[in-house]
């Protein structure tokens, strides 16, 4: 069945039954229009409902219709008018302008398309139509004169609003549709669409028919602009028809939510802010600016409330820029996508529509900014990023015994040095850094922070509270951090696909909370611990003798890494390898050592193999960063991976190490042993093992679900 055109939809509602009027000469009446123009408000003088349920009909004035004249002339827009055929059962509707109105007379010109009368010589003047929203204004007016250039009016006293109960239907712009089904792609245009349905025209190619398409079947649908996709999903036909060689079909999209991400256990958790926020996007659709109550939001989504009649987002609906705009004049800008739209009827708000969005990408600017007010909504002594006084961490970090003597001794003489790094990091808001505090009344409880230190990987350090809050403010910023994790994992912005964290076996919170958590899951894809040697070597006095033959040192090639991943998936299984960025398909990649060089940081990777006799017998990575970036300078030191430990030697070991070392000059000779076995084998004098946690952010559930049981009793 053919859907009725925007034209017949508005004749269809002007000729719905009309509302009993009074008498035009009633003194009520006359003392009521006496009132309005003087300059009374605009009042309804009379409603009544139609036979037909969906459709209400209200009696207004006649300054009210003035009103919206002017103000359709104040818009450059037009009105209609509708005249009836003298003997047959048919209508038309012409568009005009109308010109500024003060009284009871109107003139209008005729519109560009409707010029010509010589149509209306059949034909009598029936009302002016004025579509608004999803009412329409019908008017009875008389003609005072008409000629080629326009018409005048004499306005009635009183006027119609019949509004129509059915959902409103907005026009699409320049929206390009396709339309797939069995294999047979067929172009066209959005005409127009609510958020159940909408209406394309399509055409056929030379070499195509119609007859491709079945109507009983599904199709597949997206609608894009060329340069970004707004919507693609599987529709049924609801109605198709024949529009001269083209064809027009009415589809509704078969899922009114959709599943973007894998479910997951340990949501985002979502909080009714109080004044709640507002949404400001352009609509992709129709391209008109369009605002919307906020109902709750969290780090990674938010639902908000729509008209029932006016609701123009479909599930699937992707917004390429949404603003979150909150009453401190804080706004956020994000993308976001409609995940799903749920009508909801509660008691005396009525009915109303829940449509759910979530955040595909931020930038870390906003992705902060964010987080930052949703951490202080939820617990108003947690602070993300927030300005710190520096004096007052420090000495948290030496009053809670972060900084004890030995680790004091090591960073003193450069203390100067590491001042200055940390002022960028905790008061310029970096975008490779985060820190999560606790605090009340000016004093700092509990501090955690973590650094993007991989391509796709951030490294949790300086977790720390006072030892008589421990219970309490370690754990909130070890909740915080979590809340990070799960807000913001998805984000490409972010680049979180891993965290990790090293810590000392015999340190039992780290041990319990995230050893623990590792033995739990019992899975190494999703969470894996390696351990590391800590060694510290003197910087060799003189120049180094060359590495001898059989022996070569050579920067790593992406068949190494290859070799160094089959051992690795061999002999562990972890995800030491994809956290640290040793795939062979990212050798190269500097993006992240510019991000660093952009912000005033250091930050160089280097990655050597060292073979015999063309044998692959370890893998080296250099990080090379500013000195105390980690206190325990776990981010500016070598990491050495034996893969055949055979014929390895250590007078060999401390070759390589001291001919890098002359390459990349390191105040502090600082290297990580993997595995720590092969240190034991070669009897290398190590100080301490670090244990290096490592989660995979998509795989998250089953470590909320153990630190679950260490946070039930926290607030």
């Amino acid at each position: 069945m053919e859907p009725a055109r925007k034209k017949n939809t508005l004749i269809d509602l002007a000729t719905a039954s009309p509302a009993p009027r009074n008498r035009i000469g009633s003194p009520s009446r006359n003392r009521r229009a006496d009132q309005r123009e003087k300059g009374a408000s605009p009042q309804v003088v009379d409603t009544a409902t139609t036979k037909t349920s969906d459709i209400t009909q209200v009696t207004l004035t006649r300054s009210f219709l003035v009103n919206k004249l002017n103000f359709i002339n104040f818009s450059n827009r037009t009105v209609r008018l509708k005249f009836k055929h003298t003997r047959f059962d048919r209508t038309i509707t012409l568009k005009l302008k109308p010109l500024p109105c003060q009284g009871e007379r109107i003139d209008l010109q005729w519109s560009q398309e409707d010029r010509l009368i010589s149509r209306l010589k059949s034909f009598v003047f029936d009302s002016i139509l004025i579509p608004d929203g999803q009412k329409l204004i019908r008017a009875e007016a008389k003609i005072i004169s008409m000629n080629q250039t326009g018409i005048s009016l004499h306005l009635p006293e009183t006027c119609h609003q019949i509004s129509n109960r059915k959902m409103r239907r907005y026009t699409g712009r320049n929206v390009d549709v396709q339309m797939v089904q069995s294999s047979s792609l067929f172009r066209g245009r959005l005409l127009d669409f609510n958020a159940v349905t909408f209406r394309v025209e399509l055409e056929a190619g030379a070499q195509q028919t119609f007859e491709w398409i079945n109507p009983e079947s599904s199709v597949s649908v997206i609608l894009s602009d060329g340069a970004d996709t707004y919507y693609s999903g599987e529709c049924k036909i609801l109605r198709h028809c024949r529009c001269n060689a083209n064809m027009h079909y009415v589809l509704e999209p078969i899922s009114r939510a959709i599943h973007r991400y894998r479910q997951k256990e340990f949501r985002s958790e979502r909080l009714e802010i109080n004044p709640s926020p507002d949404i400001y996007f352009t609509h992709p659709l129709t391209k008109k600016p369009l605002s919307l109550k906020v109902v709750d939001l969290s780090g990674s989504g938010f639902s908000v409330e729509e008209d029932e009649l006016n609701a123009q987002l479909l599930a699937g609906l992707t917004i390429s820029e949404v603003d979150v705009r909150f009453s401190n004049n804080v706004s956020v800008n994000c993308k976001a996508q409609v995940v799903y739209r749920r009508v909801c009827n509660e008691g005396k708000r009525g009915v109303w529509v829940k449509c759910g969005l979530a955040i595909i990408d931020m930038d870390t600017e906003n992705n902060v900014k964010l987080l930052s007010l949703l951490h202080q909504a939820n617990n108003r002594y947690s602070y993300i990023c927030n300005q710190v006084d520096l004096d007052a961490l420090w000495g948290f970090f030496f009053e809670s015994g972060f900084i004890y003597p030995d680790k004091y001794a090591y960073i003193e003489a450069n203390k100067d040095r590491i001042k200055n790094v940390y002022e960028k990091l905790y008061t310029q808001s970096p975008s490779i850094a985060r820190h999560f505090i606790y605090q009340e009344k000016g004093n700092i409880l509990g501090h955690m922070a973590m650094v993007r230190f991989y391509e796709d990987a951030w490294l949790i350090h300086h977790h720390a509270a006072k030892k008589s809050a421990l219970n309490k403010a370690g754990l909130i910023v070890l909740k915080q951090i979590g809340h990070f994790i799960n807000d913001s994992y998805r984000l490409n912005s972010i680049h979180l696909k891993h965290v990790m964290m090293y810590y000392r076996p015999n340190n039992r919170f780290p041990s319990r909370v995230f050893g623990g958590a590792c033995q739990h899951i019992d899975d190494p894809k999703c969470c894996s611990v390696d351990a590391f040697a800590y060694v510290h070597l003197p910087v060799a006095p003189g120049p180094v003798a060359a590495i001898a033959s059989p022996w070569e040192l050579n920067p790593a090639q992406p068949e190494d890494l290859a070799e160094l991943q089959d051992f690795y998936e061999y002999d562990v299984g972890g995800l030491m390898l994809k956290a640290l960025g040793l795939d062979s398909d990212r050798i190269g990649r500097t993006g992240l050592e510019e991000e660093y060089r952009r912000l005033g940081f250091k930050k160089e990777k280097h990655l050597f193999a060292l073979k015999a006799d063309g044998l692959l017998k370890a893998i080296i990575l250099v990080n090379i960063t500013d000195f105390g970036f980690n206190l325990s300078n776990l981010t500016n030191c070598i990491k050495f991976i034996a893969v055949d430990p055979e014929k390895l030697t250590g007078d060999i070991f401390k070759k390589v190490i001291f001919k890098l070392n002359e390459k990349f000059p390191f105040e502090e000779l600082t290297v990580l042993v993997n595995p720590v076995s092969f240190a034991e084998a070669i009897q290398l004098p190590y100080e301490k093992i670090y244990n290096m946690w490592i989660m995979n952010t998509r795989f998250s559930d089953p470590y909320f679900r153990y630190l679950e049981r260490l946070l039930k009793h926290v607030n």
